[in-house]
């Protein structure tokens, strides 16, 4: 099992989950983080630490669309290790509903 990151993600990226990774098994794209979930060894500590409420279990069925995406991007965005600053408009965008549309799949530009 793993985690995985959702749509609450996209336009918010706050990487408080990519402080408290202990293995760094967050990719970060454009707009949105990831998890590779063959790095991911499942302690959890990252889901309450994300202030959108966007990272699950993947056995949680909130995460089922999303789990073929983050190994998708997880192997072509590069990986973060150290947490950034999100983005200036990250709280107006963090309850927002229905962002799958917004989700760029284009990398992070580190």
């Amino acid at each position: 099992m793993a985690y995985v990151v959702t749509e609450g993600c996209i336009r918010c990226t706050y990487m408080d989950c990519v402080a408290v990774c202990p293995v760094d098994c967050f990719y970060a794209g454009a707009n949105m983080l990831v998890i590779h979930p063959d790095e991911c060894i499942d302690c959890g500590v990252c889901e309450p630490e994300c202030p959108a409420a966007a990272i699950f279990p993947d056995s949680d069925p909130r995460a089922a669309e999303w789990t073929a995406l983050n190994a998708e991007y997880a192997a072509v965005w590069p990986n973060i290790t150290e947490k950034g600053a999100p983005p200036a408009d990250a709280d107006a965008w963090k309850d927002t509903p229905d962002k799958r549309a917004l989700l760029s799949p284009d990398p992070a530009s580190l």
